[in-house]
């Protein structure tokens, strides 16, 4: 059997939808044991995918959903991507009983991630203080939109209300624009999955040192703020808020995207310094624009953008964004193609690098997945699994994990605990 660098360690996950599950899939991606939390009447919000596209559907209960009909859960791909490599049970913790089951996981794990609104947890006996009397050296993060204190802990948000507080979406967008324009994906959970994995990491350590657990509370839009640390510093030191800007940078000219041969194709262009500006001159044989007052220098280049852009892209719609890549590259100037997800996906350094991975899902099939980007030479991670079927490891955890016998098993079934 292969050896991980997170292997032997256990994690319970509460997570749904997409910061939380993310949070959890990174460290199963490194080998820990990642036991995900569900219920038929809990069920995460990514499984219903499906379940949305059926009219008759969607004014039903999980449960109902569930018994109508059973695999619409089961092919939804972004809930098999960000819950890749657990293992899945399904308990309901609003019962004693159900809790009580998931006490005695707790004492054989190592870490319990949530990202429930605040006091969701306490209210079944799974607050941290109660989990530490159980097991003193447990680690628990807790996710949030807002933190667990504070004057706006209770408040409910998504993706744009994240960025929207946390202040990325005043610099998104063009400059002739009225309305503000948020970023298409949801960058919060992406940012607050990544900090909640590398807690982590630390909490682990420490306790590896010193036998202490610890609570961690991560607040989404606060992990999210720390993109804004430009237009924060600029604010207190300058006075000055940052505007949306399009593509254009505020130290470097050229800087954007630039029209090229084809059919809306686009290559990035970005000249940093004034040796990399007469290396782009030289490449594109345009060597008097070096010497064109207008463009001479950095303040006068950032002076005259609006005709710089269009000289540049006379000379990109020339060629294909694979051609001005090849030519700016020899040339040390930073270029790249604008790729769509169809060219990322076919690109042979996406392939080479495995950042595109196939895995089998028992019911979906094959699909494909974003690879694991830490490239460790030494302890390297894997896509184990795709995202486990609803409860399908459940005789394992509560059978051979916990040791209840068949008799026990089937009743905590009959009577809707483990459900």
């Amino acid at each position: 059997m292969a050896s991980y660098p997170l292997q032997g360690y256990r994690v319970v996950d509460f997570g749904s939808a997409w910061a939380g599950p993310q949070m959890a899939h990174i460290v199963a991606d490194m080998g820990a044991e990642v036991i995900k939390v569900e219920s038929r009447n809990r069920i995460d919000y990514g499984r219903m995918g499906g379940a949305a596209s059926r009219k008759e559907l969607l004014s039903k209960t999980p449960e109902a959903i569930v018994a109508a009909d059973p695999d619409i859960l089961e092919f939804n791909p972004v809930f098999h991507l960000l819950n890749r490599g657990k293992k899945g049970i399904t308990v309901d913790f609003t019962k004693p009983e159900g809790a009580d089951l998931l006490k005695e996981l707790i004492k054989k794990s190592d870490i319990v991630c949530d990202n429930f609104t605040p006091g969701v947890l306490d209210k079944y006996g799974l607050s941290y203080e109660s989990l530490a009397v159980i097991k003193p050296d447990i680690i628990v993060v807790s996710l949030c939109f807002a933190g667990h204190t504070g004057p706006l802990k209770g408040t409910r948000g998504y993706a744009p209300i994240i960025t929207a507080l946390a202040g990325l979406d005043s610099v998104v967008g063009y400059p002739d624009e009225s309305i503000p324009c948020g970023p298409r994906f949801a960058y919060g959970d992406h940012v607050a999955a990544i900090h909640g994995a590398l807690a982590m990491l630390i909490a682990l350590i420490h306790r590896n040192r010193t036998g202490e657990g610890q609570y961690i509370d991560l607040s989404e839009w606060e992990a999210t703020t720390s993109l804004l640390g430009e237009p924060l510093m600029d604010y207190v030191m300058n006075g000055r808020i940052q505007k949306p800007r399009g593509n254009r940078d505020l130290m470097m000219a050229p800087h954007g995207f630039y029209k090229c041969r084809g059919e809306d194709k686009w290559v990035s262009i970005a000249v940093k310094t004034e040796e990399e500006w007469q290396s782009f001159c030289r490449a594109t044989g345009n060597l008097e624009w070096v010497e064109d007052d207008k463009f001479c220098d950095r303040y006068s280049r950032l002076l005259n953008q609006d005709e710089l852009d269009r000289i540049i892209t006379e000379w990109t719609v020339k060629y294909t964004p694979e051609e001005v890549t090849s030519i700016l590259q020899k040339a040390g100037v930073a270029a790249a193609p604008f790729l769509i997800a169809k060219e990322q996906y076919r690109d042979a350094y996406f392939r080479e690098r495995d950042l595109v991975v196939r895995v089998e899902h028992p019911k979906a099939g094959a699909e494909a997945y974003y690879g694991i980007p830490l490239k460790l030479s030494e302890t390297p991670g894997k896509i184990r699994s795709s995202g486990p079927l609803l409860g399908q490891d459940n005789e394992y955890v509560f059978k051979g994990l916990l040791g209840l016998s068949d008799s026990e098993f089937d009743r905590l079934i009959a009577k809707k605990i483990i459900f």
